[in-house]
């Protein structure tokens, strides 16, 4: 398909939504989802932690952030979201880094293709650990975190549409993201008297050169054309879309999923 929506347009340049927020974001290295969140959230005002279980592409990431938006506090700190320990370190660290933490944004996932006859325990094991109990670890902690902290925040999960879709090979990504789905929804109701909303961003397929390089082009050529626009998300793309949810134009928003596609289902 060509036509008009078909070319990603340019990013937009930040609008001071979050100014004076601080925020945290997992899996936050590299060239995905995480990163592009955090250089929205930093072109937004807010103070960022990035985080990550890889070091390496971390400060390295941490090192760019920081170069990039000198005005504004950039920390990093290493967290791999299978310890319970490492992200109740994770929290404590990055309200000490930059003071208070008002934004949480859970990313980590991990996914894979392979059909459930073939499928092993460890291969599910994993991903339901990365990307569901990972993502409830960060809440768990974040909500500690607001509730002692008595100012209130919001969390932003990133789920996918394949909690809605079916797809070929994809049965434990799925299942955990549609897990992250319903978390979404029952921890936003406990939250409310905490003061805090969660809501939860599902795209479709954001290309980026570490997901070209774990999965094959042809799969993803197939479904990146699938999309009305005939084309993937860009990054920055669904980044923006979380620091809306992140911001004060959707105060009256809780427990809700944002499908970030040409199509939801």
């Amino acid at each position: 398909m060509t036509g008009p929506l078909s070319v990603a347009p340019a990013p937009v340049p930040g609008h001071g939504l979050l100014t004076g927020r601080s925020a945290v974001i997992t899996a936050a290295a590299g060239t995905g989802i995480g990163s592009a969140t955090a250089r929205r959230l930093l072109a937004e005002g807010a103070d960022v932690v990035v985080s990550d279980w890889h070091e390496r592409r971390l400060a390295e990431t941490a090192t760019e952030l920081a170069a990039e938006f000198p005005d504004r506090r950039v920390a990093s700190i290493p967290c791999d979201v299978q310890s319970t320990e490492q992200v109740n370190a994770l929290i404590r660290g990055a309200a000490e880094a930059v003071g208070r933490i008002d934004i949480m944004v859970n990313n980590a996932g991990l996914g894979g293709e392979t059909p459930v006859v073939d499928m092993t325990d460890e291969q599910w094991d994993r991903v339901l650990d990365i990307t569901l109990n990972g993502t409830f670890r960060c809440t768990r902690a974040a909500l500690g975190y607001f509730r002692d902290a008595g100012h209130g925040g919001v969390i932003v999960n990133n789920a996918s549409v394949l909690g809605w879709r079916a797809q070929y090979g994809q049965a434990h990504y799925a299942a955990a993201k549609a897990g992250v789905m319903a978390l979404t929804r029952c921890s936003a109701i406990e939250a409310a008297e905490l003061g805090v909303r969660i809501n939860a961003v599902a795209p479709s397929i954001a290309r980026h050169a570490f997901l070209d390089k774990v999965s094959s082009t042809e799969l993803l050529d197939r479904l990146s054309e699938r999309e009305a626009f005939g084309r993937a998300a860009e990054p920055w793309e669904v980044a923006a879309t979380i620091a809306m949810l992140a911001s004060d134009y959707t105060t009256y928003l809780t427990g809700e999923v944002v499908s970030i596609s040409s199509q939801r289902a």
